[in-house]
């Protein structure tokens, strides 16, 4: 059985790691330096529970509070990881923003997302409670996470429990299994 293809777009304000939670998923490696990103797209195969599929990551750039909603992401994309970091208040606020144009934009009440707090890896510096993250998370109707790129917490799971809230949107829920994301 051919993958599934599934095109996921990773969203957030600049600088909470986004590029680098999306080269810890396709390439198993932590980017320790920072290059703001205009978008990038990476591919990977990866299995679900007994279903393979082809993850389209689209790697976008850091939006804010007054960006325009780039109307590309909303067309053709299955599913969206939105990200901020668990150090950044202000992360926080444009994560709520860029839901509330996602939704605008797609003209629907619900879209797959998973919510993502990154850089637990500096939870001395922590600003965003985890269940500051639950709580909205909740609200959206959304799957949370909390994950650190540079030691490659959760990483995979971001994307197991997007395909997963895909499927289901789709009126197809995976099978229960014990398998991993690999």
């Amino acid at each position: 059985m051919p993958p599934k293809e599934r095109s996921i777009a990773m969203m957030g304000y600049r600088s909470v790691g986004k590029s680098s939670l999306s080269i810890q998923f396709v390439e198993g490696q932590f980017v320790d330096s920072y290059d703001p990103t205009i978008e990038n797209t990476f591919t990977k195969v990866t299995r679900v529970n007994s279903q393979e599929y082809g993850v389209k990551l689209v790697d976008t750039a850091g939006q804010d509070e007054y960006s325009i909603f780039p109307v590309q992401y909303s067309m053709d994309f299955h599913g969206y990881v939105l990200v901020y970091s668990i150090t950044s208040q202000k992360s926080f606020e444009v994560i709520k923003i860029i839901y509330e144009k996602l939704l605008d934009v797609m003209g629907k009440k619900y879209v797959p997302v998973v919510l993502v707090g990154n850089k637990t890896d500096l939870h001395q510096e922590r600003t965003v409670s985890t269940e500051e993250g639950k709580k909205l998370a909740e609200s959206w109707r959304a799957a949370f996470l909390e994950t650190s790129a540079k030691q490659n917490e959760s990483v995979g799971d971001i994307f197991h429990q997007l395909l997963m809230l895909i499927e289901n949107e789709n009126g197809n829920p995976p099978e229960k299994s014990n398998c991993i994301v690999s």
